[in-house]
């Protein structure tokens, strides 16, 4: 990926915390802490891929419906797009638009503040412990694909959909709105359910799977599932 590349999916991606500040307007902190917490996220995962992981960059950038991804797959990736558009937007226009959701208690809050925490922990040591994080569901024959089970990956098997069900929970309790809430819940159990399809095509074509899933028993929330 050259600069220019990588300068346009900067833009691409901070366009998303950019709406939000944008709909929800100047004078709401919560809305500015989840903005500057995503814009500072996506810099530093971008910055790091382009120097130490380049490959994992333009992988995390290829065509839905290519490289061997399933039809299914590459319409559930666009429902997720969706669903993740619609929960962005949903967060400025319920709690400082439209006020569809009561007020919610200032430690409520603070929970789904703290709640960014892990999830800026788990995005992006899910990219630097794993070369092959793919936005795609395949398996990277030309890669040289093969199991990573160091890492947050010896914690869960999934640990990217951890730190995105955090997240899907954690900004919506912070900048108090509940639609998006319902939202969030529901993309969780989308890639809940993507999760268990996932490993049902590693466990075939990618060697040492079966075994990882035995070793490590929890795909999404340590000591429950």
């Amino acid at each position: 990926m050259t600069p220019l590349q990588l300068l346009s999916a900067a833009v691409n991606l901070l366009l998303w915390p950019a709406l939000v500040v944008a709909i929800g307007g100047g004078r709401w902190p919560e809305g500015w802490i989840f903005a500057g917490w995503f814009a500072a996220l996506c810099t530093r995962t971008l910055v790091w891929l382009y120097r130490h992981d380049p490959a994992l960059l333009l992988e995390r950038y290829r065509r839905p419906g290519s490289g061997g991804q399933s039809r299914g797959d590459t319409i559930l990736l666009y429902c997720v797009v969706a669903g993740f558009f619609a929960w962005i937007v949903l967060m400025p226009l319920d709690a400082r638009r439209l006020h569809w959701s009561p007020q919610l208690p200032i430690a409520v809050r603070i929970v789904g503040g703290l709640l960014l925490v892990p999830a800026w922990v788990f995005f992006f040591r899910a990219f630097r412990d794993n070369t092959f994080a793919s936005a795609l569901v395949r398996v990277q024959s030309e890669r040289g694909h093969h199991v990573i089970s160091t890492g947050v990956y010896g914690l869960v098997r999934h640990p990217m959909y951890l730190g995105a069900t955090l997240m899907s929970v954690g900004a919506p309790l912070l900048t108090g709105s509940l639609m998006a809430l319902a939202v969030g819940v529901a993309m969780s159990l989308v890639l809940a359910g993507r999760a268990v399809e996932e490993e049902r095509l590693l466990s075939r074509e990618l060697p040492g799977y079966e075994e990882y899933r035995r070793r490590v028993r929890y795909r999404l929330i340590p000591g429950i599932w």
